[in-house]
């Protein structure tokens, strides 16, 4: 694939300078997420390094300005396997975007520095730093311990305060301690259910040259490996604990800052062992706990928040499962809306700007966007409000004149998620070819096994589901009122083709790749279901296992 990039690098430029970004629809400017202060989500683009331009290989991310200042654009160059290649774009949107040429200076006194004093109050701060190895997380990182610290011991000196500092690696369920020589850890709960990391040191700091050393100390006992991205790819998480001791009757504040393992795509696992292939699957497994409990959170705080504005009666908490690995574990404050405490959460994705990293960077803002969760607004809590008077049990009314009512027909059933369902209830007793429609789905007719037609391999490459956008009169219809008496129709369809390493009944839209399919070639309709969170779309419960079954 690099070979490719490299080699049609020109024309990825071109088609660059050609592309109009779509724009972002009123009121949904990014951003809107930033009155929910318990979680914010930001990503910082690494600035190309001068390796970075010596290989050749053009910028692929590029971040708007202005009022659509959260969101970000990645244009990816498409193999097209029928002709010249093509430019497939997509956009992310975050609470906060910082470009290359924004300094770590900068993102503390955005981003972080409000959990300085949060915690100081006896609040947990917490700042998880995410993305593809060689990304710049740990440089991140380095730097913000020190700048968090700094800002503790500079916040009141006259304090009667302790600040003390705890650096632990978590490598898979074990923990170390970076300060003490990679001593092993224990993580256990005490009778208040209160996560402690047993035996490891806590430093007292109290001037900034001491926070340097003790960084510089626990970076030295930092596991690495070299992967095919970066020499000194952190192979495990890396947490930082500040504590902020208040005295015996109240309770301390902390600060976690979070420096996860780099995360790798195939070309760096393709040479790596059984060890090391054992490693990053656990890497991956407690990222993608962490993913849960950290979305479970916030979306458990947001129906807290819009229980408490509408009034409405408060459902019971999901379950978070911040058990199912040790760094969540060791978060469970974070998590555990039973905990009690005051919690701030921000969150830093760091992207690769290059071509060549455009796969692990999509999908480092797609786990972004997973994370956000839009604060409920005032039209939500309205609609809320009307939903919530709807289901009260109306007043006595006289019986004659109910009973004098005809029944009306209930309304079908809404979705949570967008279907392509039809939204004439009735139409289910309609042949599917009588009420073709933009936005249908239907199921292709497979090409006959004798087929003698010279594309034969094209017929195989077709696409078993498609949308319809727009119908096209046959070519043999003389006139429109022709065309309304046969049934004969050709439509304009978009391939929908199956999510590459998903199940068989997930598919994602490529709408550049259009194609005209008569009425005759459709075998069936088929509803799907679409997923905002991961971009996909899902048979319907109803419709699934015909896919494989013919009419």
């Amino acid at each position: 694939m690099d070979k490719f990039y490299l080699d049609n690098a020109a024309l990825y430029e071109t088609l660059v300078e050609r592309a109009t970004p779509a724009p972002i629809p009123a009121g949904q400017a990014a951003g809107n997420n930033l009155d929910n202060s318990n979680m914010i989500v930001a990503a910082r683009i690494r600035p190309q390094l001068d390796e970075d331009l010596a290989s050749g290989f053009p910028c692929a991310v590029y971040p708007r300005s202005g009022a659509e200042a959260g969101v970000v654009d990645i244009h990816d160059l498409y193999n097209h396997p029928r002709g010249r290649p093509v430019l497939k774009s997509a956009k992310y949107e975050v609470d906060r975007l910082f470009g290359p040429e924004t300094t770590t200076e900068e993102i503390f006194d955005v981003h972080v520095k409000h959990l300085v004093p949060f915690a100081w109050g006896g609040g947990i701060g917490t700042l998880f730093a995410y993305g593809q190895t060689g990304s710049g997380k740990t440089f991140t990182v380095s730097r913000l311990e020190e700048l968090v610290v700094e800002a503790l011991v500079d916040l009141d000196p006259d304090s009667e305060k302790q600040v003390s500092l705890t650096i632990v690696e978590l490598a898979g369920n074990a923990a170390f301690d970076l300060l003490n020589a990679r001593q092993p850890v224990s993580i256990m709960e005490d009778a208040r259910g209160h996560t402690q990391l047993v035996g490891a040191n806590e430093c007292e700091v109290q001037a900034h040259s001491e926070v340097r050393d003790l960084i510089e100390r626990a970076t030295s006992f930092r596991r690495t490996a070299p992967t095919l991205k970066n020499d000194d790819s952190s192979r495990s998480h890396s947490i930082c604990r500040i504590r902020i001791k208040h005295g015996p009757k109240t309770a301390d504040g902390f600060l976690y800052l979070v420096d996860l393992a780099g995360s790798e795509g195939a070309r760096d696992v393709a040479v790596h062992g059984a060890d090391r292939m054992r490693e990053a699957r656990e890497i991956n497994i407690s990222l993608s706990v962490l993913k849960d409990c950290i979305r479970g959170r916030a979306e458990a705080d947001v129906a807290m928040a819009r229980a408490a504005r509408t009034g409405a009666k408060k459902k019971q908490t999901a379950r978070i499962p911040f058990r199912q690995s040790a760094l969540t574990k060791v978060l469970k404050h974070v998590f555990d809306p039973a905990g009690g405490r005051a919690c701030r959460t921000a969150v830093i994705a760091c992207v690769n700007p290059n071509l060549a990293d455009v796969g692990p960077s999509k999908n480092t803002l797609r786990y972004a966007e997973i994370l956000r969760v839009t604060p409920p607004s005032k039209a939500e809590a309205a609609v809320s409000t009307y939903a919530v008077a709807k289901t009260a049990p109306a007043p006595a009314a006289a019986p004659a004149a109910a009973a004098a009512r005809t029944p009306q027909k209930k309304p079908p059933p809404i979705s949570e998620k967008p279907n392509s369902r039809d939204p004439d209830p009735d139409a289910a007793s309609v042949p599917f070819r009588h009420r073709l429609r933009p936005g249908m789905v239907i199921r292709l007719k497979p090409p006959a096994p004798d087929s003698d037609d010279d594309d034969e391999e094209e017929d195989e490459d077709a696409p078993q589901l498609a949308v319809l956008l727009c119908p096209e009169m046959a070519s043999d219809v003389d006139s429109p009122e022709a065309a309304r008496t046969k049934r004969t129709m050709r439509y304009v369809c978009a391939s929908l083709d199956p999510a590459p390493g998903k199940k068989e009944e997930c598919y994602e839209m490529n709408i550049w790749e259009q194609f005209v399919v008569e009425s005759g070639q459709m075998d069936r309709e088929v509803v799907l279901e679409y997923d905002p969170g991961t971009r996909y779309y899902y048979v319907c419960r109803g419709c699934r296992g015909l896919l494989g079954k013919g009419t």
